[in-house]
C-alpha cells in the first residue's frame, strides 16, 4: 500500500482558451483525495484492487451488515474528466444528489463550487469551510424564511422563474443577483423538471421588464435539461435560447454575464445513451461563438461526480422457494437494504440497480428471482423476476453505481438503519 505522500499527481500542461491568457507554462495539478478526507474519514488507498476483492475482506469482519465502499478517488478523476474537457463551466456540485461531507469536502479542496436549494443544505455548506461566494441557490421558488436566511449569510446568487418570486425578492432581497431560470425541451431526458421549473420563452421579456421596475439586478440565465438526458441536442438548443434572452435583456438595459448550464450530466459513460465528452465536445465550440469571455459559465453536475463512487454489498438473510407449477422453481430473496433506504432511486430516479452475485463460483442454472428490501412493506422490491442462480442465506449481493440519489432520501422507515456503514477508499482510476 502507498503512503499518502506517495500517491501520484498528474501534470498538465495550459493551453490558451477563452477564460485564460496565452501561456505555454506547465501547471502541475495534484489530483488526489486531500489529506484532511484521508484522515477524517480513514480513506484507504487501494490503488487497483478489485472491489471484490474489498468487500470480501468486509464481509470477513462483518457477516451479516449491509455496507457501502465510497470511491473517493473516482470522485477525483471525474473532476480530471471535467476540467480537460469542459474547463470554461465551473462545476457547482449539486448536493441534493448526495451529501457526502467526504464528497463535499473533496470537491471544495478543487475549487469547486456548489448548487444548493435549501436554507439546510446552504447552512451543510457552510460549516464545510466553503465561503458563500461560491454557492447557487438554485430553486426557482423559495421560502421567505430561507431567503432571508441567504441574505443573512451572503449568499448572493439564486435563480427565479416567475413574477411572484421577483416580488419576494424585491422584499426581502432586493440586492440579490438573480438569475432567469428558462424552461428547456427535456423530452429526451429520464426526469423531466419542465412540468415543474422554467419560465416559457414568451413571458421571459414580461419578467426582464418587472425586474427592471422593480429595480432588481438580473445577472443572467439558467436552465435545466433534466436528470438522464439522452439528446445532446437538448443543451444545444438551450444554450442557444439563453443566448437569445442575453440579446434581449439588453433592450432593458441589462448586460448579462452570467450562463448556468445546470444538471443532466451523466454519471456513468457506460450505461447512459450520451457520454460526458460527446456532450462537451458538441457545445464548447457553441458556448465559445455565443457568448464572449467576460460571460462567467457554470454548470450543476450532481450524479456526474458520485453515481460510479459507491457501491453496496447487501446480505440475503432471508428465502423462499416456490413452484411455478410449470416444472421449475423461483426463489424470493430478502436483503438488508431497500426502497425506504438506498434503493429509493428506483422511484424516485427511475433507476433500475443492477444485482451482482458475490462470488457465483460455478453455478449456471439460473432461475426467476425477487429480491426484497428488509421492510414490512410489499412495496418494497428492488428487483423483481431476474435471473439469478440459487442463493443460499447468507450469501451476498452487491450493486455498483449506486452514488446518486440514494443515501440523499434513505429512512429510517420500519426501525432499519437508513444509511448502511461507510467505508472510504481511493482508489488509481487517474
Amino acid at each position: 500500500m502507498l503512503a499518502i505522500d506517495s500517491y501520484p499527481s498528474y501534470t498538465k500542461t495550459s493551453k490558451p482558451s477563452s477564460e485564460s491568457t496565452e501561456t505555454t507554462e506547465t501547471e502541475t495539478m495534484s489530483y488526489q483525495v486531500p489529506k484532511d478526507v484521508v484522515s477524517k474519514w480513514s480513506v484507504e488507498y487501494v490503488g487497483s484492487t478489485p472491489i471484490e476483492e474489498l468487500i470480501q475482506k468486509k464481509i470477513d469482519e462483518s457477516p451479516e451488515d449491509a455496507f457501502y465502499f465510497v470511491d473517493l478517488g473516482r470522485v477525483v478523476a471525474k473532476y480530471k474528466q471535467w476540467m480537460e474537457n469542459l474547463p470554461r463551466a465551473k462545476p457547482y456540485y449539486a448536493i441534493k444528489c448526495n451529501p457526502s461531507t467526504a464528497v463535499i469536502k473533496t470537491l471544495a479542496s478543487f475549487g469547486v463550487n456548489f448548487d444548493c436549494a435549501s436554507q439546510s443544505e446552504i447552512q451543510q455548506i457552510l460549516g464545510c469551510g466553503v465561503a458563500p461566494n461560491r454557492i447557487i441557490y438554485a430553486n426557482p421558488c423559495k421560502m421567505k424564511s430561507h431567503i432571508r436566511y441567504a441574505k443573512s449569510m451572503g449568499v448572493e446568487m439564486m435563480t427565479f422563474d416567475n413574477k411572484d418570486e421577483l416580488l419576494k425578492c424585491a422584499e426581502v432581497y432586493p440586492n440579490a443577483k438573480l438569475v432567469l431560470r428558462i424552461i428547456t425541451d427535456d423530452s429526451q431526458s429520464v426526469c423531466k423538471f419542465s412540468t415543474k421549473f422554467g419560465a416559457p420563452l414568451d413571458v421571459c421579456e414580461e419578467l426582464i421588464a418587472t425586474a427592471k421596475d422593480l429595480g432588481l439586478n438580473i445577472v443572467g440565465i439558467s436552465f435545466h435539461v433534466g436528470s438522464g438526458c439522452m439528446s445532446v441536442a437538448s443543451f444545444e438548443s438551450a444554450i442557444t435560447n439563453s443566448a437569445r434572452i442575453f440579446k434581449m435583456a439588453e433592450n432593458y438595459g441589462y448586460k448579462f454575464n452570467f450562463l448556468d448550464l445546470g444538471g443532466g450530466w451523466p454519471g456513468n459513460d457506460n450505461e447512459s445513451a450520451i457520454a460526458f465528452n460527446d456532450i462537451a465536445a458538441a457545445i464548447r465550440p457553441l458556448l465559445d461563438r455565443l457568448f464572449p469571455e467576460d460571460v462567467k459559465i457554470i454548470a450543476e453536475p450532481g450524479r456526474y461526480f458520485v453515481a460510479e463512487s459507491h457501491t453496496l454489498a447487501v446480505n440475503v438473510f432471508a428465502k423462499r422457494a416456490m413452484d411455478t407449477g410449470y416444472g421449475d422453481r423461483k426463489f424470493l430473496y430478502y436483503v438488508n437494504d431497500g426502497v425506504y433506504q438506498s434503493f429509493n432511486c428506483i422511484f424516485f430516479d427511475h433507476n433500475s440497480p443492477k444485482a451482482l452475485v458475490f462470488a457465483p463460483g460455478d453455478r449456471t442454472d439460473l432461475y426467476r428471482s425477487t429480491i426484497f428490501g428488509p421492510t414490512c412493506d410489499s412495496m418494497d422490491c428492488i428487483a423483481k423476476d431476474i435471473l439469478l442462480p440459487e442463493l443460499e442465506v447468507g450469501e451476498w449481493l452487491y450493486f455498483k453505481d449506486m452514488g446518486a440519489y440514494t443515501v440523499a432520501a434513505a429512512s429510517p422507515f420500519n426501525g432499519f438503519q437508513s444509511c448502511p456503514t461507510t467505508y472510504y477508499i481511493e482508489s488509481d482510476v487517474l
